[in-house]
């Protein structure tokens, strides 16, 4: 494992797997980049280059609970922080444009990507896109609002003891100084700020209608089936985006519950349905970039 620090200081963990041109996945989730490995390693073996990472607050990374703007004094969103942070990362490691995609919340990543900073984008791939309502609000309370009623309850060292932020100082011990630095009611305003990013009133979480449109690079974009992922999403995207391909569910909702209740199973499977799904569209867009060169 190795790490990039970026500009603002912020560490984070990161492994290259192969060589060949760059595929940069990141995960679904808050999770960390073992849920991907498998499939990175797959890839891999296709004669690809692939990057996984655990982003900024998630996995073996540094914590970072605080305000951040973009160049026109917008504020950003966690999830648009962590396609800036990508952006960096791309460039640190000299491979921007690449191949850019995830699973759920990297789906979001990759999309936000995309649009933000097309110039790093040569095509996306994405599975178990995330949108509507359920989406809205059960990541919304996921991600930001038990965190926060438990800061207004008990402060930070009650963050502290939540599994989640437990496990990122286990992970990573420097977290724990980090959080307990926080005032609960900043650690506070910014999760509220950050949990705005999370509404229905889009066709995916987190993108316009007109921003999506923007995308042209080639995607291929796999479906998920159940009240987070609703297919009727993905086929949306896949409606918006003019160089999309689309394939169905790989899981019924009832054969994906029970792979995640095994997680080492579930991270064998995504390798063994989603990697040649992955490979083969790589394979024909990159022999259709060498006829065109």
């Amino acid at each position: 494992m190795s790490v990039i620090t970026l500009r603002d200081g912020t560490r984070i963990h990161y492994e290259l797997h192969g060589s060949g041109a760059t595929l940069a996945l990141t995960p679904g989730g808050r999770n960390g980049m073992d849920s991907l490995r498998p499939l990175a390693l797959k890839i891999a073996q296709g004669g690809y280059c692939v990057l996984i990472y655990d982003r900024r607050n998630c996995g073996a990374s540094d914590v970072v609970i605080e305000r951040r703007w973009d160049a026109t004094g917008a504020g950003l969103s966690e999830q648009e922080i962590f396609a800036e942070d990508m952006y960096e990362i791309l460039g640190h490691l000299n491979a921007r444009p690449c191949w850019v995609g995830g699973v759920s919340a990297g789906c979001r990543v990759s999309l936000l990507l995309a649009i933000r900073h097309p110039d790093a984008v040569k095509g996306l791939l994405v599975w178990m896109v995330t949108g509507g309502a359920v989406a809205a609000k059960r990541l919304g309370y996921n991600y930001y609002e038990q965190f926060m009623e438990v800061a207004e309850r008990q402060g930070m060292e009650g963050v502290l003891r939540t599994a989640f932020f437990a496990e990122r100082v286990q992970q990573n011990p420097s977290n724990r100084e980090r959080l307990l630095r926080l005032d609960p009611k900043e650690f506070v305003a910014v999760m509220r700020d950050w949990r705005a990013f999370f509404t229905s009133d889009k066709p995916v979480v987190g993108a316009t209608e007109e921003e999506l449109r923007r995308i042209t690079v080639p995607t291929v974009i796999i479906a998920g089936g159940d009240d987070v992922h609703p297919t009727a999403v993905a086929q949306k995207l896949h409606e918006l985006l003019p160089q999309s391909e689309y394939h169905r569910p790989l899981w019924t909702p009832q054969e994906r519950e029970r792979l995640l209740a095994d997680q080492s199973l579930y991270r064998e499977a995504t390798a063994e349905k989603v990697g040649p799904i992955l490979l083969e569209f790589l394979q024909k867009h990159q022999a259709r970039a060498g006829v065109r060169a």
